[in-house]
Parts: structure tokens; sequence; C-alpha cells
């Protein structure tokens, strides 16, 4: 079945862009929800165009959006959530400050959950029209513009000194103490779930965030990472679970599933910045 969802998704994907694409271009409002982060116009259009959308691919499978609330929705309890086996969890703009700075580096998230993990991922970069996506067992995929699907894959090993991710907008103090602990790198800064993708198409070796992030945020990317070759996982090795009581995700660090050499540097380098591998 899921193989079959890919070509609908990434349809239902453009069709969220296409939205957002319509506010980017105006003088649109910015609204903060209660957590303070920023909410426009764009997040809602999308939101409804994917909702509504997987209602009518997926009828009997139900829908977590981070814009249920905003968009005049209430928060689906947890009495409810924890009997869900397979679930969509949607992130109808990810990246809004980046959407707000106006430098293209925002996008339109899809993923399937089942018993906890991702297991089919579309990311839609509205500005590009590049789509990453990826089925559990088929692979991982890239589409740039109208072009076919390019299978995905990690680079391993990884380039020396690696190449790490970091956010444009989500920096501090945390972050600056683990990149000194890991001595020699070299910066590939990205908004949105663009981070994982940079990984997953080998343009970087590590992703590390220590910053608050919520399961919306990271599932799509995670299924690409995932049949890319990498791993999604917090400092025990441990892979990133979904839908938990609390949506917030443990501190996590993207990297490729099979380099032992980074693995191993990446312990030495969180207990080198003053913090336990252990949690």
């Amino acid at each position: 079945m899921t193989d079959r969802l890919l070509e609908p998704l990434l349809d239902l994907a453009q069709r969220a862009a296409a939205e957002i694409l319509a506010v980017y271009g105006t003088e649109f409002a910015v609204q903060h929800k209660a957590d303070d982060s920023p909410l426009t116009e764009a997040d809602a259009r999308a939101h409804r165009v994917l909702v509504a959308g997987l209602a009518a691919l997926t009828p009997d499978i139900p829908v977590l959006s981070e814009e249920s609330a905003a968009d005049g929705g209430a928060p689906i309890p947890w009495a409810e959530r924890r009997r869900w086996e397979r679930w969509w969890l949607v992130d109808p703009l990810d990246g809004t400050k980046e959407f707000i700075k106006r430098n293209g580096e925002f996008t339109v998230n899809l993923a399937l959950i089942e018993r906890g993990r991702p297991i089919v991922g579309v990311v839609q970069v509205p500005v590009t029209g590049t789509a990453y996506c990826a089925t559990e067992g088929v692979g991982a995929f890239v589409r740039r513009g109208a072009g076919p699907l390019l299978p995905l894959a990690v680079r391993d090993p990884a380039a020396v000194p690696p190449r790490v991710v970091a956010s444009r907008s989500h920096r501090g103090a945390a972050l600056d103490a683990w990149l000194a602990a890991l001595g020699e790198h070299t910066i590939v800064a990205v908004g949105s779930s663009l981070k994982f993708c940079v990984v997953a198409e080998g343009g970087a070796d590590l992703y590390p965030r220590l910053g608050p992030t919520m399961e919306w945020d990271t599932a799509a990317a995670h299924a690409v990472v995932n049949e890319a070759g990498g791993s999604v996982c917090d400092a025990a090795g441990q892979e990133l679970r979904y839908n938990k009581k609390d949506l917030h995700n443990p501190e996590f660090f993207v990297l490729p599933r099979d380099d032992e050499a980074l693995h191993a540097l990446l312990k030495i380098c969180h207990s080198g910045a003053g913090r336990n591998p252990d949690n």
C-alpha cells in the first residue's frame, strides 16, 4: 500500500506548496501562537489543503497537524492518540521563520507513522520545486522540478573534517560548546527540515540538534534519512520515536547509520561538551 501513496502525496505536497507561494509574494501578516512561534496565512492555507487531501486519500487514517489548533481545532488528546497504530503527521510549513525572512529554506512535511516509526515521508521545497521522499523498504529519492525520481544515499564514510549542518535560525551556547568539543569541522548552514535532507543526499555528514523540536518538525525528513542509509538518534544511539504523550523530541543527531567512526566521535564530543550521552 505505502509504495502506491508516494505519487499522490507528492501531488498533495505540491498543492500545499502552491498555497504557500501564493502568500509568499504578498505583504503577509505575522501572528504568534501561545509558544511565541510565528504563524502566517500560508501555514493555515497549506494545513487546510493537506488535511482535506489526506482525508480523501486515506479516510480511515487519522491526521495530526501542527496547525490544527491554530486553525480553530482542538488538540487531539493523548487518550485518543495513544490508540493510534498508523497515522499522518503533518507540518504544513516547516521553517516559518525562514518563510518570513524570504530566504526560500522552508518546506512542506508529510509523514506516515506506524507503531512509532515514520514509514513514508515527503519533504517539499516550495521555492525550488524540489521534493525529497521515501517509503520504507523501497528507498529515498529526490525529484527536482518535473524531473525523475533519483535515488538518495548518505555519504559513508564521512568527510575529514566532517561537514556539520547547522540551523540558520536556531543556534545557541549549547551547540557552540558541542561544536568546540567536536574539533575541526566545516559548517553547512540551512533552515527547516532541509538540514536532514542535506545529510540524506550526502551534502553533509552530521546534523546535531540540541535545541527543542516537535515531532512534526522531524518525522517526514526522518523517513528520508532512514531510507538513504542514515540514522536519526539520541546521543545513546536510540532512534527517535513518534506519538509520545509529550510531542517534544529529545536532543538528536542525524548521521550515516553505518559510519562507526562518526558515531564514536559523536559520543566523545557530546561528553566533551559537558553533556551526558546516556540521557
